[in-house]
């Protein structure tokens, strides 16, 4: 029967910890700069204007750490917002981010009328475009709602969009952070007002929103929720019987107090717990031994002044609290606990130099002293192999590193002999030799020293008997000798490579410490400046097609009334004219007769009344000659000719102090205007464009705004995008193919035989080091090659 779920959310509310009410959470109240509480659509909640200033609207350490257990944790999880943004502007809704990686990117685009999801696939930046108008300046519900990799857009509870993507990474990294109306400190500012902010994890939390979008059918991730749950109280389960087997032991012994005398008589050392005597003017000392103590219920055992051993004395209780002989406790008089009663005693407690909030009782002791006291000047006494360590209400004594305590008292600990113990690091070849508190490894005579724990006889690094790369440091050890690779390199000693800080852009490769070596098409120190072919002249296309620049690459665009014939030539040969005639798709009015002509055509009208040479126009008619502005694009003219409409871009006069600055950015030279790019290095000015990470982006009056390129469309079974390119390729050769979507009928036979579904991956029989796939009936496979110098 079908699930209603709004009935849960509304008759039985939803779990607080699976959302997250980001306005809440952000006390954007107190947030001054940037933005202000205003009326929203409506009163429930508090609604805030972002303004167009800068701003750093960004979520605390603790909120962030929240929000990356629950992506961690859950498999589907909705956005929602209500929003009213500013008509003609871009900006983000809600970006969650680790420096330039957007794990999860909420866009609205009003120059181009799109909303934009940005996210990352395997390591790498996806977008998906919904054509959409949200920058109109009316109130508008959003809830974007993903199941691994199963997507709705709802807009003003309108189901707009549903789509199955690459799923999103959600392990998101710890240094990942929210921020609200912003992309980061310098772009994606969002300009209008923002309501309603959350993040909800639950199976289509749309429904929170528009509760009469009902459901009838779970959805995959409740399915896997379920097991989940199941695995997480196995695991729960496996913990516990874990912790029932454990034995905790807890051995309690005595120490002592300093007790000093003279020749004949008993010397006891505080630091040691050595029992000496005084013979003839040699001391001579053993350690002591303390019984052990079975004291009754009613006593603990405590050090008395005078012993060594703890002794059995009769405890106190008051008001559930144990106290120990010479403990005290502040009641309405101070009493201290003497032989199991409470004895009034009196004490004058000196003045406090802090205020009374900072006021603490020490425990046991009747007069408060200031937070931060230092007990340990007060007087606590350790022996010289532990150090006293301060608490809020004590001190306590712990043994140094090398010492443990003696009679289970840390106030008095003695060398621990890692040498006897078995407890130490040396290796063969070597000596261990106990010292106070360490030890060390000496080297058995005719060994060369390698480190501190080892010794060798053969000195491989010195006569060249290793493996270590060219770039690696070798180190003789015990058994031969080790690798470390030099300053600037990376690796595990046998190969080293270089590493370059600021990383290669574009698939380059670092050759060198902070070195690139840059693929063809970009250049640059890091790769990251990329090289115009068309502008440089360094590519001829056909002359039916044009050059577009891309990143790292460029291809050659059909012209204007051509188009490709299917094979898609890399040169633009490809382009063939578009017959407007035969297609029926010109604008020839009345008796004028449609002349077909290369990337083009003509209207003829040889004589009559009807040859008036109008145009036909989004179901209208626009008169020979006449002139007006598009309605959807007020920075576009066109005109009527004898039957034919030409379209262009407005031109743009600077000199003109009124010149439209939207339509012609180029004469913008307001400071305001100017744009800095994404990693914050060059100034842009506004009608600037430029390509960054896969995107075309353009500066409009101090606004960023980036797209998706546009790539051309390969007419082949398998494309491959090439490290560094943004655009796929074709390529013969199934196992390198990207583009792949797995048919589980489409099986493999693995090496033992067994039958593989397509998307299966495991190791091949006697190659630990190589690694295969199923994809659609091919067995792919890839060797680690460092997998595979290292066994």
């Amino acid at each position: 029967p079908p699930i209603h779920y709004s009935l849960c959310f509304a008759g039985f509310g939803m779990d607080p910890d699976l959302q997250i009410d980001i306005i809440t959470e952000l006390d954007l109240v107190n947030t001054t700069t940037g933005v202000t509480q205003v009326s929203g659509l409506h009163n429930a909640s508090k609604a805030f204007l972002f303004q167009d200033v800068e701003r750093e609207i960004h979520a605390a350490p603790h909120l962030n750490e929240k929000l990356i257990q629950l992506f961690r944790n859950k498999s589907e999880f909705t956005f929602l917002a209500t929003l009213q943004q500013k008509a003609s502007t871009s900006g983000v809704i809600l970006s969650i981010r680790e420096l330039e990686h957007s794990y999860f990117e909420l866009e609205s685009s009003g120059l181009r009328d799109e909303i934009r999801y940005h996210y990352r696939f395997n390591g790498k930046s996806r977008t998906e475009v919904f054509p959409y108008r949200m920058a109109d300046g009316q109130w508008h519900k959003i809830a974007l709602s993903l199941s691994a990799s199963h997507l709705l857009l709802h807009v003003d509870c309108n189901r707009i969009y549903e789509r199955v993507i690459d799923p999103p990474e959600t392990n998101l990294t710890p240094g990942s952070s929210l921020w609200l109306g912003q992309r980061n400190r310098k772009h994606g500012f969002f300009k209008g007002i923002i309501q309603d902010v959350k993040v909800i994890f639950i199976p289509n939390g749309f429904i929170t929103q528009c509760p009469n979008l009902n459901r009838t059918c779970p959805t995959c991730s409740d399915f896997l929720s379920l097991v989940q749950g199941i695995m997480d109280l196995q695991e729960l389960l496996a913990k516990m019987t874990a912790k029932s087997q454990i034995r905790i032991y807890l051995l309690l012994k005595v120490g002592s107090k300093i007790q000093t005398s003279f020749s004949g008589s008993v010397l006891y050392f505080i630091q040691n717990i050595n029992e000496c005597k005084c013979i003839c003017g040699v001391v001579e000392c053993r350690r002591m031994s303390c019984p052990s103590l079975s004291c009754s219920p009613d006593a603990l055992p405590v050090h008395v002044g005078g012993q060594c051993c703890k002794i059995c004395r009769s405890k106190c209780i008051y008001g559930g609290k144990v106290l120990a002989e010479g403990q005290r406790v502040l009641t309405k008089s101070c009493r201290e606990c003497r032989n199991g009663v409470l004895v009034k005693v009196t004490e004058t407690c000196p003045p406090l130099n802090c205020s009374e909030k900072d006021h603490v009782l020490p425990e046991g002791q009747c007069c408060s002293v200031c937070k931060g006291h230092n007990f340990c000047a007060g007087g606590h006494r350790c022996g010289e192999n532990s150090e006293c360590k301060n608490w809020n209400t004590k001190a306590t004594c712990e043994c140094k590193s090398g010492y443990v305590s003696i009679q289970g008292d840390s106030a008095y600990c003695e060398d621990i002999d890692e040498c006897a113990a078995k407890m130490h690091y040396c290796h063969a070849n070597t000596v261990c030799v106990n010292l106070p508190g360490s030890y060390r490894c000496d080297c058995v005579p005719g060994y060369v020293r390698v480190d501190d724990f080892s010794c060798t006889e053969h000195d491989e690094c010195g006569s060249g008997q290793h493996n270590c790369d060219v770039n690696a440091i070798c180190t003789n050890t015990i058994r031969g000798h080790s690798c470390t690779c030099k300053p600037g390199y990376v690796g595990n000693g046998t190969i080293c490579r270089a590493f370059c800080e600021e990383g290669c852009r574009y698939g380059g490769t670092c050759v060198a410490p902070n070195k690139c070596s840059c693929p063809s098409g970009f250049t640059g120190s890091h790769c990251e400046k990329d090289i115009d072919e068309c502008a440089e002249g360094i590519i001829e296309c056909h002359n039916h097609s044009r050059c577009v620049n891309l990143p790292g690459w460029y291809h050659c665009e059909c012209r204007s009334g051509f188009h490709d014939n299917g094979t898609y030539s890399p040169s633009g040969e490809s382009c063939i004219d578009i017959d407007e005639c035969a297609l029926r798709i010109h604008t020839c009015w009345n008796d004028s007769a449609c002349v077909n002509l290369a990337g083009g055509f003509d209207c003829l009208c040889p004589s009559g009344p009807s040859c008036t040479g109008d145009c036909p126009h989004e179901g209208g008619l626009k008169r020979n000659g006449q002139v007006w502005t598009l309605k959807e694009d007020r920075c576009s003219v066109c005109s009527c000719k004898d039957g034919k409409i030409f379209c262009r871009r407005t031109a743009c006069d600077c000199q003109n102090p009124s010149v439209d600055l939207f339509c012609c950015p180029e004469c913008d030279t307001r400071v305001t205007s100017q744009c800095l790019d994404q990693n914050g290095h060059k100034l842009y000015h506004s009608g600037d464009n430029w390509t960054y990470s896969c995107q075309q982006c353009r500066c409009l009056e101090g606004e960023v705004d980036c797209w998706p390129l546009l790539c051309p469309n390969p007419n082949c079974e398998y494309t491959a995008i090439s490290e560094g390119e943004c655009c796929p390729h074709c390529v013969s050769d199934p196992c390198l193919a990207d583009n792949i979507t797995y048919d589980i009928q489409k099986t493999c036979l693995d090496g033992y035989g067994i039958t593989r579904l397509s998307g299966s991956v495991w190791t091949m029989v006697g190659s630990p080091c190589t690694t295969c796939k199923c994809k659609n009936g091919n067995v792919c496979c890839s060797v680690d090659l460092e997998c595979l110098h290292n066994n």
